[in-house]
């Protein structure tokens, strides 16, 4: 039987979304977390006024059908990719088995931190990249890097919450040991599964799941105030750096400020400056969890690149996904 119809078969009594199949959901996933990451590359690091300077609304450049300019991910998709294909491979994240796909895919023209490349070289050489780790961020990372790449395992655990957190604990350890990096990676995911298991968007459904993650306070706080936040309210507020409790919250809230549109969330991410591929990319994977890959722009899925680990095969591991979730 095809994947794809058997995922739809087996939530078409546990979902009452009858237009957006389970498997349109996963794929929305996938994808808008790589067009996210994807188009918020070109201005990472950038001042938000320099962004809006320089190049205008965001919002009208990906909403530009006639742009035909590639899209090319970055660490945050490759990262993702690794996630993806462990959960397709063994059903369930191992940090070794994790970490040899880390160094078995890695790039370094897809643009990592120099920290993060030392680890995954030693992940690809087999050398100890453990001892490694600890002594590139002493005290464990408290960056992104663990919820940029978690969004697989929200996807494949989505109806087990507790096995959301444990697999995403799990996920973050091969580079991330602070408290904070690897809650914010729960945070992400449990996301991603409330989402799927949702069958309306109710904002403070949501983040009354998401705040019963978070007991880290920094990480709780903001939380808290991206649940208040109106549309007359500034995004910035929250912060939009590498530093998980920094930059989490405000990609949570791009998307809840936003949950119909892909474009808006994204748009809204990328207008922030800052770390733009990861926050779009983060707002990018819920939107898409959400929506379904129906509801994301035809040309901007035409434009991600589609070479040897391109849109196809980020296709093919969406439906590999949901084929072994059901």
């Amino acid at each position: 039987m095809d994947v794809q119809r058997a995922c739809a078969r087996e939530y078409a009594v546990d979902m009452d979304m009858a237009s957006i199949g389970i498997s349109d959901r996963f794929l929305g996933c996938i994808l808008g977390h790589a067009i996210g990451d994807a188009a918020g590359a070109p201005f990472e690091g950038l001042p938000a006024d320099v962004v809006f300077r320089e190049f205008g609304s965001i919002h009208r450049l990906l909403a530009d059908d006639r742009n035909v300019e590639t899209l090319y991910y970055t660490d945050d998709t490759e990262m993702t990719i690794s996630v993806a294909e462990v959960l397709i491979e063994d059903g369930g994240i191992d940090v070794g088995r994790l970490a040899a796909a880390f160094g078995r895919n890695y790039n370094a023209g897809r643009g990592y931190g120099p920290g993060t490349r030392a680890i995954l070289e030693a992940m690809r050489e087999g050398e100890d990249w453990e001892r490694l780790a600890r002594e590139k961020f002493p005290g464990g990372s408290l960056g992104n890097g663990a919820a940029m790449r978690v969004a697989p395992v929200g996807l494949f655990y989505h109806r087990e919450p507790e096995a959301v957190l444990e697999q995403a604990r799990l996920s973050a350890l091969p580079t991330h040991l602070h408290p904070v990096g690897i809650e914010a990676a729960q945070v992400m995911a449990a996301g991603v599964a409330h989402l799927l298991r949702a069958t309306e968007f109710d904002r403070t459904d949501f983040f009354r799941s998401l705040l019963a993650v978070a007991r880290e306070d920094d990480l709780a706080y903001g939380l808290r105030i991206a649940s208040r936040l109106t549309p007359d309210d500034s995004l910035g507020t929250l912060g939009h750096g590498l530093e998980a409790h920094r930059s989490v919250p405000t990609a949570i809230a791009c998307f809840a400020m936003n949950p119909d549109s892909y474009i808006d969330t994204v748009s809204a991410a990328i207008s922030l400056g800052g770390d733009t591929d990861t926050l779009a990319a983060m707002a990018g994977a819920l939107s898409g969890a959400w929506l379904g890959v129906s509801k994301i722009p035809r040309h901007l899925i035409e434009r991600l690149e589609d070479g040897e680990k391109g849109r196809g095969y980020l296709e093919g591991l969406a439906t590999g996904l949901c084929g072994r979730a059901v």
